[in-house]
């Protein structure tokens, strides 16, 4: 198979795969909800108390299907069903929806309050008061109600919903001035279980199709590399050498990283942006990386082998991801803008990782999740968000909310030794070098994880730019991934 058809292939199986994806997950969670109506087949939302010193609560407009929609449908779109008890007993309660033009015009002129939102955890309306002179009519008295109720005791209206903007209307049946009931409203369709099996059906066939694409062109593009093996007798690049002369042996994941010796003061400042290309093809990769992934999961289980061609792929994936990381977010340490490649080239950051000849059937099962925990816990806290929060106040009722954000300590010590290098011209090396260290244990912990070597990750934080083992092998010529 050529590059450029498994180039195809891949980016037509990474498309197919990930909306297939999306629809079979779509689907199932329309399954799921569907499976979850109760009460008649509505979902129905918390009985709420609604209260308003005004003639008329009247709900957000609420635009149905679409204008220009016959109201007469071939199938059920939706019926919703309203259900509002006055809060004092005894007394009479009015709910009605109509079109928002009709209701406009007989409250035009009456004090009511529009329910702006609602918020919850805790329950609290948001309202805006419309100030009027005039007394309403009767609401039960009115013709352009679609639908209605009204008397004592809780009051219950359907309504099956039909295109144009709709307003829900609450008043005292007596159109008396005060407004206070408990309220609640549910919705059931009959499109929602073909919904989901047409959502699960079409995921289907697009994994079907796309997934051995993704995979055949993944598996392509790694067979144009070659298996590293470890070496040892080399000695590394000298100055003036491309960096990808040399990698250390010893350790199966091998990373470094050269810091450019004339960093620019400000570019880092605008990397993030430079590299979006990059960003979107990672994204893409990476896709591809967790698919490749389980089907290695499958072929250690049964045959005890990685595949050899997609151990080469998922590699270059690696090292793509670690000279884009290393260009803007992870170091920032050069100004050497990274190649479009999942090949070894000669760029100041480099990833190798030794190809396994058997991998254990049993270590496959737990190595991903019970015996990374201890490491998990560990790379949470140098890549996870540390966050701060603090407390608001919100209105005269008194809703706290939370508020956060944060960076990353890796993403802080960068962002330090950027700072620093912005107003000095120099990066602090003995700050790279730690930086360094902490990246080379997030990939030795990713490569343990995604499979790809049974020996436990060192409770080590090599620092430097170079692995600590010595030198390593120049790199085939052959080309290797992507172009």
């Amino acid at each position: 198979m050529s590059k450029p058809s498994s180039i195809v292939m891949l980016i037509v199986g990474i498309v197919l795969s990930f909306f297939g994806f999306a629809l079979a997950a779509g689907g199932a969670a329309v399954a799921v909800l569907g499976s979850r109506q109760g009460d008649e087949g509505f979902f129905t939302s918390h009985t709420e108390r609604y209260t308003v010193a005004s003639y008329a609560l009247v709900s957000p407009q609420l635009d149905a299907i679409g204008e220009g929609t016959p109201e007469r449908l071939p199938f059920d779109v939706g019926t919703l069903r309203l259900r509002a008890t006055p809060a004092e007993a005894g007394s009479n309660v009015f709910i009605g929806i109509a079109p928002q033009a009709d209701v406009d015009a007989y409250l035009r002129g009456v004090h009511h309050t529009e329910l702006q939102e609602v918020r919850f955890q805790p329950f609290r309306p948001v309202y805006r008061d419309v100030p009027g002179t005039s007394n309403p009519a009767l609401p039960a008295a009115q013709s352009f109600w679609a639908a209605s109720a009204t008397g004592p005791g809780q009051q219950e209206l359907t309504w099956k919903i039909a295109a144009g903007s709709w307003t829900v209307v609450v008043m005292d049946a007596d159109a008396r001035e005060g407004v206070s009931a408990d309220l609640q409203a549910g919705f059931r369709s009959e499109l929602i279980k073909p919904a989901a099996t047409g959502l699960l059906v079409g995921g289907t066939l697009a994994l079907v199709v796309g997934v051995p694409l993704l995979v055949a062109g993944a598996a392509g593009l790694g067979r144009h590399g070659r298996i590293h093996a470890p070496a040892t007798g080399h000695v590394p690049p000298a100055a003036g050498q491309p960096w990808a002369a040399a990698l250390p042996a010893g350790s199966p994941v091998r990373l470094e990283g050269h810091l450019d010796p004339a960093l620019s003061r400000w570019l880092w400042l605008i990397k993030w942006f430079l590299a979006i290309p990059h960003f979107v093809v990672l994204f893409s990769l990476w896709f591809a990386f967790a698919v490749t992934t389980v089907i290695a999961w499958f072929a250690i289980l049964f045959t005890a082998r990685y595949p050899q061609s997609l151990f080469n792929f998922n590699v270059g994936v690696l090292r793509w991801n670690w000279r884009v990381a290393f260009y803007v977010y992870a170091a920032g340490g050069t100004d050497q803008y990274p190649p479009f490649t999942l090949a070894r080239t000669n760029y100041p950051a480099d990833l190798e990782i030794d190809y396994p000849p058997r991998l254990s059937r049993g270590l496959v099962l737990v190595k991903s999740w019970l015996l990374l925990i201890p490491h998990l816990l560990i790379v949470g806290a140098l890549t996870g968000t540390a966050t701060w929060a603090w407390r608001t106040q919100e209105g005269p009722a008194g809703v706290v909310g939370d508020r956060g954000g944060g960076l990353s300590l890796l993403a802080l010590l960068v962002l330090i030794a950027l700072v620093i290098l912005l107003f000095t011209g120099s990066y602090p090396r003995p700050l790279f070098a730690f930086i360094m260290g902490l990246n080379r244990w997030i990939y030795r912990v990713l490569a343990y994880g995604t499979l790809m070597r049974d020996e436990y990750p060192p409770f080590r934080l090599d620092q430097g730019p170079d692995e600590p083992d010595g030198p390593r092998e120049p790199p085939s010529t052959q080309p290797e991934g992507l172009p």
